[in-house]
């Protein structure tokens, strides 16, 4: 079996795992809440009330059918995951109350919990999903400005105490408006898109590659120092030259990066040291490129 495969046995395994410790939960729940109501008098009974214990089946059945629909893009799974629960508990109510439990309270109350985990579980769903995407880019899929400030801060708060180096390149795509105005913003979206793959590729997944707007993008590189960063700055540079050159695409990169070991400084003052740098480097090259043409 692949790893891959194994993987997804592993969450399935955990998966059903988690249905089954719901399931125990709420069958010790319902039993105590009937037993305890059962064996004392009437008269005291009604003064003790379990009812809250029942929100964390509740919770944690909401948790697991919006985690599993996800990753699998499939809110049937609240529904379903919600009815097996809420039989469990209602099965559980017969069981301890047998035979006086009337059929017509046990097929309203599996089904009005169902719908309580459905509809919990459903938006849960939706409010981590707008989460996720509220922390990506649309067009590339990589991590945006507000993620990367909370992972930069992070990372930050981490080399303080530790004393331990990070880096951060900024890249900016050189003549990207005009790509943009020559050949059209779907071909510019394009290379946005390639530029983002070059990122992943070139990342570890410790790392954070994110796009901060436009044409700018950054790379967060925990436990690196200045000489790795060189290597990588180079290994980036072939590797967008050459998928540039194959789209016909006149672009290249600029890459600025600043490195930190454990120095009390506010992540946005980060960004703005590898975007002078980047600018450095930019202004450099155009240099370069300025003697080479005057030269002919």
């Amino acid at each position: 079996m692949s790893s891959e495969g194994l993987v997804m046995e592993e969450r399935k395994v955990s998966y059903f795992g988690r249905i089954v410790f719901i399931a125990a939960e709420v069958f010790l729940i319902s039993f105590l809440d009937y037993s305890i109501a059962n064996a004392l008098p009437v008269e005291m009974a009604r003064y003790i009330s379990l009812d809250v214990l029942y929100c964390l089946p509740i919770i944690q059945t909401a948790r697991l059918t919006a985690l599993h629909a996800m990753r699998r893009y499939d809110t049937q799974t609240s529904t379903f995951v919600g009815v097996a629960i809420a039989l469990v508990w209602s099965a559980t109510e017969v069981l301890v109350s047998w035979p006086y439990f009337p059929v017509s309270a046990f097929v309203l109350n599996t089904f009005t919990r169902s719908v309580v985990f459905t509809v919990i579980g459903r938006v849960l769903v939706k409010l981590w999903r707008e989460r996720k995407y509220a922390y990506l880019d649309n067009l590339t899929g990589l991590a945006n400005r507000l993620d990367l400030l909370e992972k930069l801060e992070t990372e930050q708060g981490r080399s303080e105490r530790t004393g331990r180096p990070y880096s951060l390149l900024l890249i900016d795509i050189d003549r990207f408006k005009k790509l943009n105005d020559d050949l059209g913003h779907h071909v510019g979206d394009q290379a946005l898109k390639a530029m983002a793959g070059i990122l992943k590729s070139s990342s570890r997944q410790v790392d954070v590659p994110a796009r901060l707007g436009g044409d700018e993008f950054v790379l967060l590189l925990p436990e690196t120092d200045k000489l790795s960063c060189d290597i990588l700055v180079k290994r980036m540079e072939a590797s967008a030259q050459q998928i540039f050159a194959e789209h016909s695409w006149p672009i290249s990169l600029s890459i600025g990066m600043t490195t930190n070991i454990g120095k009390n400084i506010d992540a946005e003052m980060v960004i703005r040291l590898a975007d002078e740098n980047m600018y450095q480097a930019k202004k450099l090259k155009q240099k370069m490129m300025q003697g080479d043409s005057g030269r002919w």
